[in-house]
């Protein structure tokens, strides 16, 4: 089965609050110059971050240098319909992942991000309503007509991962899931097996929890800022987000990690992660100050 390294970049931008950090267009075009300089390829989107802006954002910053179009690779999502002044009819948010709905929802992000393909879309979450088929109709169209390469999930379960697997015609390569320090969520489900079982790397969102490693304020935050800190000490490093994604990325299921960050000192701490090593004791340490308790 084709793995999302043949596709993606070790470590991912994200671009979830790209509007948030005010930039001007060349400002932006010149940190997606500096993240490729780092190895950093690919960058993560969804049609509704940023209430409906990022991508375009990044489009416009894209059009001033169309030549990088082809040295990267771009990833979006749909399916969530928010609550928007852009779309005043909607009364709740909502799930659809009709054929028409994900079908415009890319035709929507291909405008917005000024290409003619987007390298892979996900599934931005479960749905309780749901029809695979619908789902699986329209990735064949999008891939038959090249404006889809590759597709995926984001926040599935095994269950619903194969599911919908069992309606494509095409690998689903990836799912996109919260996988942190302080978040073992998706070690206890059964997904890091599942992942393991099927050659499926994961893409991890908030793999910092969202900055709360920085400034831990709940017990667990406490235990982990603390081992964390512990082990850079003994690597010899003076930043625990380092070691944070070296975590990530050691385990064996090749967990690829989303920086979610417009600084650049903190999306070069995880590319710097790619080269620390640390001992399984080590690991278990920040797994352990996760769990509160020893190994069983």
């Amino acid at each position: 089965m084709e793995t999302n390294n043949n596709i993606l970049s070790p470590i991912v931008h994200g671009h979830w609050r790209l509007a948030d950090w005010n930039l001007s267009t060349q400002q932006l075009l010149s940190l997606t110059k500096s993240c490729m300089e780092m190895g950093i390829t690919s960058f993560d989107h969804a049609d509704i971050y940023g209430d409906y802006q990022c991508e375009a954002l990044f489009g416009e910053a894209l059009k001033n240098e169309a030549s990088l179009r082809s040295e990267i690779q771009i990833i979006t999502k749909c399916g969530i319909k928010l609550l928007s002044d852009k779309f005043p009819h909607r009364r709740l948010k909502i799930y659809d992942y009709s054929y028409e709905h994900i079908v415009s929802s890319v035709e929507q992000s291909l405008k917005n991000l000024k290409t003619d393909y987007i390298d892979l879309l996900l599934l931005h979450r479960p749905s309780p309503f749901f029809n695979p088929e619908e789902a699986a109709k329209a990735f064949s169209m999008l891939k038959e007509k090249g404006k889809v390469l590759h597709f995926g999930v984001s926040n599935f379960l095994p269950m619903q991962f194969e599911m919908l697997q069992n309606y494509c015609d095409m690998p689903l390569i990836t799912n996109q899931v919260e996988i942190s320090p302080l978040c073992l969520e998706h070690f206890e489900n059964g997904n890091m097996d599942f992942f393991l079982k099927e050659k499926i790397q994961p893409m991890a969102w908030s793999p910092l929890a969202g900055g709360r490693i920085f400034n831990p304020k709940t017990e667990q935050e406490k235990r982990v800022h603390d081992a964390l800190w512990e082990v850079a000490q003994e690597l010899d490093h003076n930043a625990i987000d380092i070691v944070a994604y070296a975590w990530l990325l050691q385990h064996p299921a090749g967990i690829v990690p989303i920086v979610g960050s417009g600084n650049i000192d903190r999306i070069q701490a995880a590319v710097s992660a790619q080269e620390v090593q640390m001992s399984l004791e080590q690991w278990f340490a920040i797994y352990n100050a996760a769990k509160g308790e020893e190994l069983p």
